[in-house]
C-alpha cells in the first residue's frame, strides 16, 4: 500500500489542523513515510524529564499517538476527525534524556478501523523504551 500523503503534505496538514502541537516550538517532526509506516521523532527538553532524567510516558503516549495518526492520514489522505479509540502502550526501559523515534506500522486499514504499531528508540537507536499499538476510527469518506 503506498502513502498518498508526503512529509511536506502531513507537516502542511498537521501545522494547519493542530497548531496546538507546536504552542512550545516544532518538538513533534515527521521524518519519513513509506508504504505502510511513518516515522517521527520527538525532541524531548528538559521539560519532558520525570525524576531520575527519564523522559516521560505521557512525553512517549503523544509520540505514539501522533505517529499512528500520521501513518494513518499519509495512507488515506487529510481525515481531520479519524480519531484514537485505543492506545495500549508497554514502557520496556528508561529512555534516556535527548530526542525518541517512532516508527509506526500500519497492521490494518480498513474502511472504519485503522490499527497501527509503534516501536520507540532513541535517536541512536538500540533497544526499544516502548511499544504502543492504537486503534484509530475512520469517519466515513
Amino acid at each position: 500500500m503506498q502513502p498518498i500523503m508526503t512529509v511536506a503534505e502531513l507537516n502542511a496538514f498537521l501545522d494547519r489542523e493542530f497548531p496546538q502541537i507546536h504552542v512550545d516550538g516544532r518538538i513533534y517532526e515527521i521524518e519519513a513515510v513509506a508504504p505502510g509506516e511513518a516515522v517521527l521523532s520527538v525532541k524531548a527538553s528538559e521539560k519532558h524529564l520525570r525524576p531520575g532524567g527519564t523522559i516521560s510516558g505521557p512525553t512517549m503516549m503523544a509520540l505514539a499517538d501522533l505517529a499512528a495518526y500520521a501513518v494513518i492520514l499519509a495512507h488515506i489522505g487529510p481525515v481531520a476527525l479519524a480519531v484514537t479509540t485505543n492506545l495500549n502502550m508497554n514502557f520496556l526501559r528508561k529512555p534516556e534524556p535527548g530526542d525518541l523515534v517512532g516508527t509506526c506500522r500500519l497492521l490494518k486499514l480498513g474502511k472504519r478501523l485503522a490499527v497501527t504499531e509503534c516501536a520507540i528508540t532513541g535517536r541512536a537507536g538500540g533497544d526499544l523504551v516502548a511499544h504502543a499499538t492504537a486503534t484509530y476510527s475512520i469517519p466515513p469518506r
